[in-house]
């Protein structure tokens, strides 16, 4: 097995052409700022193009899958933060990059995955999680919207009734539930989950390539034909609310810990 990546994206390649691509931030619990997308999105994007490759694996080291959007980096950053196009346009970026990998993607959810972190997980072709995960869809609860196609992949998924009430309400979805609403297709115990990911994508990995590759894309033509015209719509909806009030409150009330005021 091989070893390479960037500081913030660690990549790993084993001898079937199992390619993982592990964020490794846990020291901010694996929270993307802007040149962690930007990395991400380049790997998915050339490991997943590279004839060699059979399958990617998306993980993340430590306690976290992915956050999401690192707050406090924005924060610091203030004035030179990106913009919310830049932003809006990378997160779709990364998300269109797991989308049309010509090879499967799994995702080892191996822990909190939230915003832009679930958005990638539901990006993927088959989502594995630990038993003590969940997905945090909480972006009402901040005053913003879904974003990197969240608003298409979750409806997709469970249907309009069982999406709306996770993204109007932004509660946490345990691992139960993610498995019981057919977002999941394997819970493990924490210690077991990237062995049985790996298991996984191995069994892909001896498959045929090119068939495996237009089963994905038939499926993905299939389902998410509306990508598009959603990641527009999230593009300008989001592009309004993060510089809105709310917002500015709800990442305060975050990096404070404490409860959101939107009344």
């Amino acid at each position: 097995m091989t070893v390479t990546g960037h500081d913030a994206v660690k990549v790993e390649r084993d001898d079937l052409g199992v390619v993982t691509i592990s964020i490794n931030r846990p020291d901010r619990m694996n929270a993307l700022d802007h040149p962690t997308v930007c990395a991400l999105t380049e790997l998915v994007a050339r490991h997943g193009t590279d004839p060699g490759t059979r399958v990617l694996l998306l993980a993340g080291e430590g306690a976290a899958f992915t956050t999401g959007a690192d707050l406090q980096a924005i924060k610091e950053a203030g004035a030179d933060a990106p913009t919310p196009e830049v932003t809006m346009d990378s997160a779709a970026a990364l998300v269109r990059a797991v989308l049309t990998a010509p090879v499967p993607v799994i995702a080892a959810v191996n822990g909190p995955a939230a915003g832009v972190g679930v958005s990638l997980a539901l990006a993927s072709d088959l989502m594995l999680m630990a038993d003590d995960a969940y997905l945090l869809l909480a972006f009402t609860n901040i005053g913003l919207m879904p974003d990197g196609g969240a608003s298409v992949l979750l409806p997709a998924a469970v249907g309009r009734a069982v999406a709306s009430r996770m993204l109007l309400r932004g509660d946490a979805v345990s691992a139960a539930e993610a498995k019981d609403v057919g977002l999941a297709v394997e819970v493990l115990p924490a210690a077991d989950l990237r062995a049985a990911a790996t298991k996984v994508a191995r069994r892909l990995a001896r498959g045929p390539r090119r068939a495996l590759e237009l089963t994905k894309r038939s499926v993905t033509g299939a389902t998410l034909a509306e990508l598009d015209a959603a990641l527009a719509r999230e593009h300008e909806g989001q592009c309004e609310l993060l510089v809105s009030a709310d917002f500015a409150e709800g990442v305060s009330s975050i990096l404070e810990k404490r409860r959101p005021d939107f009344s």
